[in-house]
């Protein structure tokens, strides 16, 4: 006859059995269901993606003056006056060039990088001093700022840097890639700083920096840096390597604060123009050039994780910056109630916590927040944060308040917080689909890397 002892030692070894077979299937459940999520949310993306490609094109092809059409209804109907700006043109050649490099059944899309690669080439770059113009009309001719000035950015440079390095990728057409190379030597002999490194925006048409109190910028020094980044991808020159690796330590380290968010405007010797230590009142009235870009900082967190593979580092240090870059945003920004991320916000004077200055949803943060909460997912399936869930969250957020149902695109902002954005165009020469063609085809990339090393285990 069996002891208390015996009969408890069984009883409880059998309860250990029970709980921990219990365990294996919560978990086998669980990951059941995470592989169906990820397989449902990689065929909608899909399913988008392909009605982003029908709506844009051939649609935006302008057949007769060349280039890109830039102005479009809700309802997507030619309006206004299609003037083409470098940004939106360059942008469109990134794009169709993208699509045809990685999606085989839009091959032939690598006609309309060809298409938009032949107008960089043959109307927006200056033949006389060199450099792209910014802004020309729709039959090409150059239209000056208000004040008269032909004026010229490292922006716009640097996107048309980055579509041109895209079109060589998939088309090997070296006048491409020699346009590339001429546009990064201009930079480098007006806009580059030798003295403090890194770039000025602001350029005359010669290709010199105008004098300004805000000499360089976080908006056009994350676009440089990635430029830089797809240039060397096609061009491992040494001096693209080294500006590639200068832009990256200053965006990682000097643009990127510590507390994981970017500061917007500097001096040539990059000292940061903010008003963190005024009066309220100040801090208040100059919100337009110091406040906290929601959107930018986590497309930022992605970029900087793109430079330092191009560079061929470890993600390491890098990575956990970008991870404080993609916490501070949803720590601070995100909307627990409808999803999404809000537009800008502050840390005011006297205030324990930051201040939500814009509730606007803009069209391109969400869909960059949506990329960078899937990387943080992949590399930290087991955070707090929960990066998938918020990325599930982030995706019924734009099906719902973010994708027009009855025309078709994105509406320019969430319709939760802007209803009436229902009625505004669906494209202007500051929107495009760079934005929402990177960031959901590179989700559905990596949706279905996770989805194969997961059959495989």
């Amino acid at each position: 006859m069996r002891s208390f002892v015996q009969w408890y030692t069984i009883i409880a070894g059998f309860l250990v059995l029970v709980i921990s077979s219990a365990c294996e299937q919560k978990q086998a459940d669980s990951s059941l269901n995470l592989l169906f999520q990820q397989k449902k949310i990689a065929a909608e993306i899909d399913s988008v993606l392909n009605d982003q490609y029908q709506l844009w094109y051939p649609r935006t092809v302008d057949e007769e003056y060349g280039g890109f059409l830039s102005q479009f209804s809700r309802d997507w109907q030619l309006s206004g006056s299609q003037d083409k700006f470098i940004v939106t043109q360059a942008r469109h050649v990134w794009s169709s060039s993208k699509v045809a490099r990685h999606d085989s059944t839009h091959k032939d899309f690598v006609q309309y990088g060809q298409h938009g690669f032949e107008f960089l080439q043959n109307i927006m770059w200056d033949k006389e001093y060199g450099g792209f113009y910014d802004l020309v009309s729709r039959d090409g001719k150059v239209l000056p700022d208000e004040a008269g000035n032909i004026r010229k950015q490292l922006y716009g440079n640097a996107f048309a840097i980055y579509g041109l390095a895209s079109y060589y990728e998939v088309s090997q057409n070296k006048e491409a890639l020699d346009l590339a190379k001429k546009a990064f030597n201009w930079l480098e002999k007006g806009s580059y700083d030798k003295q403090h490194g890194g770039y000025f925006n602001s350029l005359t048409r010669e290709g010199q920096p105008y004098e300004s109190g805000l000499a360089k910028d976080y908006n056009s020094g994350i676009h440089i840096l990635e430029a830089l980044a797809e240039l060397y991808q096609v061009w491992p020159d040494s001096v693209v390597r080294d500006r590639l690796y200068e832009m990256f330590r200053i965006v990682r380290d000097s643009i990127v604060t510590d507390q994981g968010y970017m500061n917007l405007y500097f001096r040539a010797d990059w000292q940061p123009v903010t008003y963190e230590d005024s009066s309220r009142t100040l801090q208040q009235e100059n919100q337009d050039i110091d406040h906290i870009t929601f959107g930018h900082d986590i497309e930022t967190a992605f970029l900087l994780l793109e430079a330092a593979h191009a560079l061929g580092f470890e993600a390491d240090s890098t990575l956990s910056k970008a991870k404080k870059m993609v916490d501070h945003t949803i720590e601070h920004a995100w909307d627990h109630e409808d999803g999404g991320i809000y537009d800008y916000g502050y840390y005011f004077q006297g205030d324990d916590s930051l201040t939500v200055t814009s509730t606007s949803k803009e069209w391109w943060s969400q869909v960059e927040a949506l990329h960078s909460l899937l990387i943080m997912a992949r590399y930290f399936p087991d955070d707090p944060h929960n990066y998938f869930d918020l990325f599930a969250k982030q995706w019924a957020y734009i099906k719902e308040y973010m994708l027009d149902h009855e025309y078709g695109g994105w509406y320019r902002s969430g319709i939760d917080e802007d209803p009436e954005v229902r009625g505004a165009s669906k494209a202007s020469i500051w929107k495009g689909n760079y934005h929402t063609v990177r960031g959901l085809l590179r989700s559905k990339e990596l949706l279905e890397t996770m989805i194969q090393n997961r059959n495989s285990e």
